[in-house]
């Protein structure tokens, strides 16, 4: 089957240096290009498997000079090793009801993210979004995309995250939750419920973005095995990377 996007040239983009936001000292930059309508499933499947990530109507991956620390993910859904204190997390959020059916975004699903961006990313390049600006995060960019909301026994919100369903598995695109709710690790639970979610629906993948070795922000990904790494050569087991790296590091 030939893709939408087969007979015509992609255009891509690169932007300007900026201050890299995982790794001190360092300068990111990406390479992008703009989802149209009618071929945004087929052209997000083709460039998540190819190691791009999807903000809105974009596609982008780094593209950093010197630098290649972002190195793109996914959980082996259907091997995935369920540890002991990943069905700790489950017991412990085994109230929550969950629902992937709301496709739209939503007031509450704002106040909610404006309260997880107010406590943990004060000042990240999210801080201060408008309503306007969610809205456009979650509906723009043509994509097979839901909001999977998690809720406790009184029905209130207190997760979320943006989901796209591609051909051969979920990616997260964006999640947070409640502040208050601490000791859930919600953010976790939404990862591990991300798993079983693509196990019954018989998808292989679970796509976490990218992973970033030295990275406080990013480097937790590895903690979900079995994981596969993007690498030059394709997908590579993170075991068989982690191992070719540390010996590296001893030379």
């Amino acid at each position: 089957m030939t893709h939408p996007f087969a007979t015509r040239q992609i255009p891509f983009f690169l932007t300007a240096a900026a201050p890299c936001p995982y790794l001190p000292g360092r300068w990111e930059r990406k390479v992008f290009t703009r989802i149209d309508l009618g071929e945004g499933p087929a052209l997000n499947d083709a460039l998540t498997h190819a190691g791009f990530r999807r903000s809105q109507g974009v596609l982008y991956r780094p593209a950093c000079e010197a630098c290649d620390a972002c190195k793109s993910v996914r959980i082996d859904a259907g091997d995935f090793e369920w540890k002991r204190r990943w069905r700790k997390n489950l017991n412990r959020n085994d109230d929550l009801t969950v629902s992937t059916e709301t496709q739209t975004a939503t007031m509450e699903q704002y106040e909610l993210l404006s309260r997880y961006l107010d406590s943990r990313h004060g000042d990240g390049d999210m801080a201060g979004m408008s309503f306007g600006e969610y809205v456009m995060m979650v509906e723009e960019g043509a994509q097979r995309t839901h909001v999977t909301e998690y809720r406790d026994a009184s029905g209130t919100l207190v997760a979320a995250v943006l989901t796209d369903v591609l051909k051969d598995g979920l990616s997260l695109i964006y999640s947070y939750f409640d502040p208050d709710e601490e000791k859930r690790s919600l953010g976790a639970f939404m990862i591990l419920d991300a798993v079983r979610q693509a196990e019954a629906a018989g998808l292989p993948f679970v796509y976490l973005g990218y992973w970033v070795r030295g990275s406080r922000k990013m480097g937790y990904k590895a903690a979900y095995q079995p994981l596969q790494v993007l690498t030059p050569s394709g997908w590579q087991a993170y075991g068989e990377l982690a191992n070719h790296e540390d010996e590296n590091d001893e030379d």
